[in-house]
């Protein structure tokens, strides 16, 4: 085995540390198992009762009842981030729908 040169490389001018394109290597990493490992215990730690539909039934419950009895100061800041396309318009166009 040959022994470690830590000596860096050097450009055709001898400059210490420089190299160019050609003595580049391609470094690639294949993380396709562990990609797969990791969304299998993701599934593993929300159990066989997690129900995707519920939990999304549930976050649009949470939502109406965060826009809603809104004062007319905030219906109008509402009213003005769903304009912008910032938040969604929900039911009829008002906070509290």
């Amino acid at each position: 085995m040959a022994p470690h040169d830590r000596t860096p490389p050097s450009d055709a001018s001898g400059t210490p540390g420089a190299s160019d394109a050609s003595e580049l290597v391609d470094f690639a990493v294949d993380l396709t198992s562990q990609e797969v490992l990791r969304r299998a215990q993701v599934m593993a730690a929300l159990g066989p009762d997690w129900d995707p539909m519920e939990v999304l039934l549930g976050e649009e419950a949470a939502y109406d009842l965060l826009y809603s009895g809104l004062d007319a100061e905030q219906q109008g800041l509402y009213d003005d981030l769903v304009a912008a396309g910032v938040l969604p318009s929900r039911g009829d166009g008002s906070a509290a729908a």
